[in-house]
């Protein structure tokens, strides 16, 4: 959040792919965003958010909707600012869902990912076994950084900000 509020937020339009009940929907709209958008694939969290848009008096300017961007972008419109927060992870497809992410985006993409280190592999693994097990369809997904960078700049955007924690790392980049 603070790398794209230090890249202006005052007045811009925000499409979040993935926000869960919208904690950083919410901290954009507090910080200046004119308005949101909050694309889920599961309505899990829709009663949640809806209370906490009420609650901070948010709901006129933050939309949520139950899409999923990869197999529709034509039906999302364009929006300042694209965050895909713990979202690229969950996503097989991690081409098509940056690649609608990038056309959606006027001036920035900022998503984070698991590193693609031995670490982080070995405990996705353990993690995916566990959901097989539990026989749950849901897996995680590591996927190539720099591939995933690569599908970005093909679309105009390039890096200008990285950081690399645990256990997510987060990249923004901007329309050149």
């Amino acid at each position: 959040m603070d790398f794209v509020a230090a890249r202006g937020v005052d007045g811009a339009t925000v499409l979040e792919v993935g926000g869960g009940v919208g904690e950083i929907q919410l901290e954009l709209l507090k910080r200046g965003a004119a308005s949101t958008v909050n694309l889920e694939l599961s309505p899990a969290y829709e009663r949640e958010a809806e209370t906490l848009l009420r609650e901070a008096g948010f709901e006129s300017r933050a939309h949520r909707r139950l899409h999923d961007i990869a197999v529709d972008p034509d039906a999302v419109e364009p929006a300042d600012v694209v965050v895909l927060n713990r979202v690229v992870c969950c996503y097989p497809d991690y081409e098509r869902l940056l690649d609608a992410a990038a056309e959606k985006a006027r001036r920035i993409v900022v998503f984070s990912h698991p590193p693609g280190n031995a670490i982080a592999r070995a405990f996705v693994a353990v993690e995916n076994l566990g959901l097989r097990l539990a026989r749950k369809e849901f897996r995680v997904f590591i996927h190539p950084p720099r591939a995933m960078l690569d599908v970005l700049r093909a679309r105009g955007l390039q890096p200008v900000y990285a950081h690399h924690g645990v256990p997510f790392a987060v990249e923004g980049l901007e329309r050149a």
